[in-house]
């Protein structure tokens, strides 16, 4: 298959291209917005016509939580009009479409992990934004794969991972919000899970809907302290709650996920989220 790649430059778009290697029966376009304006309708059409693109992978998105509540414009601009110019040029040409959405369409009050038939309310701009997007192909019937994750995290970019690690060697003590709770998730795992998807199963006709995150369950403060942990930096790790640490956007309490239904239909081994961590530090100090 012809298959684009779009936000290439991102963690997840990143992990894709050093995965791709191992799927040498595909043709790769890696693109990110020097090469394709995603928000340029006229511009996407052109790109896949002109290399018969067969699968779109859409890694592009906003994802400045905090900012896109000032910056509501961009994030809707970039997550949903972006995600309709694809839907678009991707129904003129037969194109299937991969889109990569998000936890913070949940409100996160749910008690229990969330599964693809719950009800979705976003609390934040960046929420409601990927949300929308999400409804663009919905309202194109685009045959598309919509695969929400949460707390992404990779060797690649700026994420939670890298953060602590640097804070760490920053600060004499790290204050962590200890009350929101979910499953990190390795890009790299992600990454073959889309790969594998594409290249040995079936694709559905019509759109629809997984969620995908590295097994078991954390907090925020917890994920500090096994990052901390194994990367051998002795500093205390407090926990705080989230009301001690204000931010512009809201963000959801629970963003753990059931994962039964992609298992089920791709028959994927999804990893435990402490080894694909132990994975991505080894990496890192490699690279260090």
């Amino acid at each position: 298959m012809k298959i684009l790649i779009t936000g290439s430059k991102g963690q997840l778009g990143n992990e894709l291209r050093v995965l791709s290697a191992d799927y040498p029966q595909h043709q790769y376009f890696f693109c990110d917005i020097e090469e394709l304006d995603v928000c340029n309708e006229a511009a996407v059409l052109s790109f896949i016509k002109e290399y018969q693109i067969e699968l779109i992978i859409n890694g592009a998105a906003y994802t400045a939580v905090d900012k896109a509540e000032q910056d509501r414009d961009a994030a809707f601009k970039l997550n949903a009009g972006a995600v309709e110019n694809l839907c678009k040029a991707a129904l003129a040409n037969k194109t299937y479409l991969v889109h990569i959405s998000t936890d913070y369409v949940f409100d996160g009050t749910k008690k229990s992990p969330y599964t693809e038939a719950d009800a979705v309310n976003p609390v934040s701009v960046y929420g409601s934004s990927k949300l929308r997007g999400e409804e663009m192909i919905y309202k194109y019937a685009l045959p598309s794969l919509i695969i929400r994750t949460s707390w992404l995290y990779s060797s690649f970019g700026n994420n939670f991972v890298k953060t602590i690690l640097r804070l760490a060697n920053e600060k004499p003590e790290l204050r962590i919000i200890a009350d929101q709770h979910g499953s990190p998730t390795y890009a790299r795992d992600l990454a073959k899970a889309i790969l594998d998807i594409i290249s040995f199963h079936p694709l559905p006709g019509n759109p629809e809907l997984y969620l995908f995150s590295n097994l078991g369950e954390t907090t925020w403060y917890e994920f500090a302290k096994v990052i901390t942990e194994l990367s051998a930096i002795n500093i205390p790790v407090i926990p705080i709650e989230t009301k001690d640490y204000p931010t512009a956007a809201t963000r959801p309490q629970n963003s753990i996920f059931s994962k039964d239904k992609i298992i089920r239909d791709f028959h994927l081994q999804i990893p435990e989220w402490k080894d694909s961590l132990k994975e991505c530090l080894a990496l890192l100090n490699k690279n260090n």
